[in-house]
């Protein structure tokens, strides 16, 4: 009897944890289907708005249960010395994993590639959502890639802090 609790024991084991690996890794994550003209988008210099800029290649994955696990990946003609004289960079990007399943974002690479200069990071839309910025990321041969962060104001207001007086006031939630 002992040694058939412990069988069955271990295997709610197994299967708990197989679950709860299955729901974090690949559940809760859905395919965003490109529209073709908006899903690459950079914050212009000039007017401090988000515009399209031409990309090819597009896949994303984002998720409903948090705003930063957004990711995408794409390829662009456009070169690095023509977006960095025309869109704002982003000064502290940090890319987040992904899923080990999107093979095509890679944080790592990606970080190594902004501290090594073969990468450029820029503000891809501000406040996508309250707290939450949109980053992209290009390297030197044209391959981009696109994740959340929370940002200054976020980090503070979701920190429960008071909002900083430089910051917009978050939305009310209930």
């Amino acid at each position: 009897m002992g040694k058939f609790l412990a069988a069955l024991i271990l295997g709610s084991a197994i299967l708990a944890g197989g679950g709860l690996y299955y729901l974090q890794v690949y559940a809760y994550y859905d395919e965003v289907v490109p529209d073709g003209r908006q899903d690459v988008q950079l914050t212009r210099l000039t007017s401090e708005q988000a515009e399209p800029i031409p990309y090819a290649d597009f896949q994303a994955i984002d998720s409903e249960s948090s705003p930063i696990r957004y990711r995408a990946c794409f390829a662009t003609s456009l070169g690095l010395d023509v977006l960095a004289d025309t869109y704002m960079p982003y000064d502290k990007p940090v890319p987040l994993k992904a899923p080990g399943w999107f093979d095509c974002f890679d944080a790592d690479d990606i970080a190594t590639g902004l501290k090594d200069g073969s990468a450029l990071a820029f503000m891809g839309q501000k406040d996508i959502e309250y707290g939450i910025d949109r980053i992209v990321a290009v390297t030197d041969d044209g391959r981009g890639y696109v994740w959340h962060q929370i940002n200054r104001c976020g980090k503070v207001v979701f920190d429960g802090l008071p909002t900083p007086e430089d910051c917009p006031e978050p939305p009310n939630r209930n």
